[in-house]
C-alpha cells in the first residue's frame, strides 16, 4: 500500500463519543451489541474515550440504527421521526428556486414533525442564523438530536446549492459537548457557548444562491444520504485542509515548522495562527490529527507490520509510536487493529 506524495489524505475519522451519544436512544444490552456487530466497531472501542472509528463504521452504525428504531432520529426524541421523513422534505425543497425559500420551507416542514425542539431562521444585519430552541428541558439523548439536526440541515443546505456554504460560527450550550466535539471541524468554524440556543451562523447573501438539484438528483442523493453527508462538502480550500495536504508529502520525515508552512502559504505565522483559530484548529492540532488518521487508515486497511506503520507516520521507533498512538486514542496499535478488524455482521 505504497503511496506517493500525489496521494490525497486520509478520510477525517470520527470520535467515539459520537458513537456513545448515537446509541443513547437504544434499551437493552444485546441490541447495542447487535447493532455495533452491524456497523464493525467492537466494545473495545467503546470503553476508551478517545477510540476514532472510520466514515464507513460510523455509516453502517447510522443505517443500523435507523432501522432498528423505524426512527430517523435513532430513539433520540421523545417521540419518533417517521421513516421517510427527511426523504420527503429533500423532495420538497427541490422545487424551489433560491436556497433560502427552500431552507424555509424545509424548517416549517419539520416544525411541525419535531416533538422537542424549533427549527427558525433568523436574518439580521446581512446574517443568517439557523437557530434552534427548545421546547422543554432536554435531556442528553434529546440534545445530541438538536446537534444531529444541525449537521444534517447544513448538509442539504450545501446539496441544494452544490457547493459548500462557509459558516462563520457554531452555537452550542454544553461546554463539555464543546471541548470534545467534531463540530469545529464538520463546520470549520469556531464554536461560541450560549445560556438559550443551538445554531449557525452564515453570510446572508448565500440564501440568495440557486437551488441547482432537481427530482432527478434528488433521488440520486438520497441512496445515498444522510451518510454522504460526513464528506460531501467538506471545503477542500480550507486553511486546515490544504495544511493536512502539505504535511502528508513530510509524514515520513520531519515535518516543516509552523514558520516553514507559513513561508509555504506566503502568509506570516501571526496570521497563519488566527486564520487557523478561526476554523476551530491549531498547528499541533492538525499534524496530530493527520498522523492519527494515517496510522488508523494503515491499521484497519493493511496487514504492514507495526514497525512499518510507525516508520509511515513518522516515528524511527515502534516504542514512540506506541506511546503516540495511545495518546491519540487511548489504545495500542495492536489493540486498536483488533479492535477494528471485528467484521461487519453483513460480511460474516
Amino acid at each position: 500500500m505504497q503511496r506517493t506524495s500525489a496521494s490525497p489524505p486520509p478520510q477525517h475519522t470520527i470520535a467515539i463519543h459520537q458513537v456513545v451519544n448515537m446509541l443513547l436512544g437504544l434499551e437493552g444490552q444485546d441490541a447495542k451489541l447487535t447493532l455495533l456487530r452491524r456497523a464493525g466497531i467492537t466494545l473495545a472501542l467503546l470503553e476508551s474515550d478517545l477510540a476514532r472509528v472510520t466514515q464507513t463504521q460510523f455509516a453502517r452504525l447510522m443505517s443500523a440504527l435507523i432501522r432498528h428504531h423505524r426512527d430517523e432520529f435513532w430513539g433520540l426524541g421523545s417521540k419518533p421521526v417517521p421513516m421517510g421523513t427527511f426523504a420527503s422534505c429533500c423532495r420538497l425543497l427541490v422545487g424551489y428556486q433560491k436556497v433560502g425559500d427552500a431552507m424555509r420551507a424545509g424548517l416549517r416542514y419539520y416544525h411541525a414533525i419535531l416533538p422537542d425542539f424549533v427549527p427558525r431562521l433568523h436574518v439580521e444585519d446581512d446574517v443568517a442564523y439557523l437557530r434552534l430552541n427548545a421546547l422543554r428541558a432536554l435531556s442528553p439523548k434529546q440534545t445530541y438530536a438538536v446537534r444531529v439536526f444541525l449537521f444534517l440541515s447544513y448538509g442539504v443546505i450545501c446539496w441544494l446549492a452544490a457547493r459548500r456554504i462557509p459558516v462563520d460560527e457554531v452555537v452550542y450550550q454544553e461546554s463539555e459537548v464543546v471541548r470534545r466535539s467534531d463540530a469545529s471541524r464538520l463546520f470549520q468554524a469556531s464554536i461560541r457557548m450560549s445560556d438559550s440556543d443551538w445554531g449557525f451562523r452564515f453570510p446572508a447573501k448565500w440564501l440568495e444562491l440557486p437551488v441547482v438539484q432537481n427530482l432527478e438528483s434528488v433521488e440520486e442523493f438520497l441512496q445515498q444520504a444522510p451518510a454522504c453527508l460526513l464528506v460531501k462538502y467538506r471545503d477542500q480550500s480550507s486553511l486546515t485542509e490544504r495544511i493536512r495536504r502539505l504535511l502528508r508529502r513530510y509524514l515520513t520525515q520531519e515535518m516543516p515548522s509552523l514558520e516553514v508552512i507559513s513561508d509555504m502559504l506566503a502568509t506570516t505565522p501571526q496570521t497563519l495562527r488566527r486564520r487557523l483559530q478561526r476554523e476551530g484548529q491549531g498547528y499541533q492540532m492538525i499534524k496530530d490529527a493527520l498522523r492519527r488518521d494515517v496510522a488508523v487508515e494503515y491499521l484497519t486497511q493493511s496487514d504492514l507490520p507495526l514497525l512499518e506503520v510507525a516508520t509511515r507516520v513518522g516515528f524511527s521507533e515502534a516504542s514512540t509510536f506506541h506511546r503516540a498512538f495511545k495518546g491519540w486514542t487511548g489504545l495500542t496499535p495492536s489493540a486498536y487493529r483488533q479492535a477494528h478488524n471485528a467484521p461487519a455482521e453483513d460480511d460474516v
